[in-house]
């Protein structure tokens, strides 16, 4: 078999940034998969599931809410290894496109208090594995280290 994509970047030179992962096509529609990768692979501590969680609850909430990409958010996601996440656009972009609504994103889910949407057992297959302190951690973590003094070599995959 084909190694699928994702496995021939060379993840012993990717660093935390904003990345154009893949685009399909679905009809007419333009479909555009983008890394958000938060932690530099085998190189820093991977996150927890319960921060992982917590953030997959905020951003998925924050990005259907979105005034301009609500309609245009197909999913957002975990990775498997646990160094980021998938997002999943309608729409032909780039990365430098969406560093202002990732910038807005992260500042929310860093600054988020009160209830994590959809933490309950009415709404969510595992709502006790929940971090908030730690979600918000780690966005001011990317928000701080990489998404605020955001360089080209964090939009585009190394070679």
């Amino acid at each position: 078999m084909n190694k699928i994509a994702s496995f021939t970047v060379n993840h012993l030179n990717l660093f935390p940034g904003i990345y154009v992962s893949r685009k399909d096509f679905v009809g007419a529609e333009t479909i555009t998969t983008f890394d958000l990768r938060l932690t530099k692979p085998n190189d820093e501590p991977v996150m927890n599931t319960a921060e992982i969680h917590t953030i997959e609850h905020l951003a998925a909430t924050y990005l259907r809410n979105d005034k301009i990409y609500g309609d245009k958010t197909i999913y957002f996601g975990p990775m498997g290894c646990r160094t980021g996440f998938y997002l999943l656009l309608a729409g032909d972009y780039e990365s430098k496109d969406i560093v202002p609504l990732i910038q807005q994103l992260f500042t929310f889910i860093r600054d988020f208090e009160g209830e994590v949407p959809g933490a309950a057992a009415r709404d969510c297959g595992n709502y006790l594995d929940m971090n908030l302190p730690m979600a918000r951690w780690v966005a001011k973590c990317y928000l701080e280290n990489t998404l605020l003094c955001i360089k080209p070599e964090n939009l585009t995959y190394p070679e």
